[in-house]
């Protein structure tokens, strides 16, 4: 199956560097969880837009990194991942990272999700953090 990643901008830009690398990197990922990476939108966007898709469609009103809309068939891991960019570039000052780190973990932690993780309690939370560190570990860029 010819997978597919694409990266959109709604209300910002900002240059994502090494998308070739990035789309290896997933693709990495969902094979050594015994995966096939499908088709996934990157969807980069502001708090105040993520907000408004948060409202929409979760009828949650509070700020988030990221929401992800799950497509994934029983051949493919597949979604629609919105990641606000303000948040990254404020937790990665309130954590003490980089930019570029913490984008990347935003962006694996979706696609974690994507696979079958969850974080809605404290073990599923460690659990999500260790696959995050371990695959943020395996980056060749």
């Amino acid at each position: 199956m010819k997978s597919s990643v694409y990266f959109h901008f709604e209300d910002l830009h900002f240059t994502l560097r090494d998308k070739r690398k990035i789309t290896q990197w997933f693709n990495d990922c969902c094979k050594k969880e015994k995966k096939e990476l499908g088709d996934l939108n990157y969807i980069f966007c502001s708090d105040k837009y993520l907000l408004k898709v948060n409202k929409k469609y979760l009828n949650h009103d509070d700020l988030t990194d990221v929401i992800t809309f799950d497509n994934t068939t029983p051949e493919a891991v597949s979604g629609d991942i919105f990641i606000s960019y303000d948040r990254v570039k404020d937790n990665a000052k309130i954590f003490g990272q980089n930019r570029v780190n913490e984008l990347h973990r935003v962006m694996i932690h979706g696609l974690l999700h994507l696979i079958g993780y969850s974080d809605k309690n404290p073990d599923q939370q460690k659990v999500m953090k260790s696959k995050e560190d371990f695959y943020l570990s395996l980056r060749a860029f």
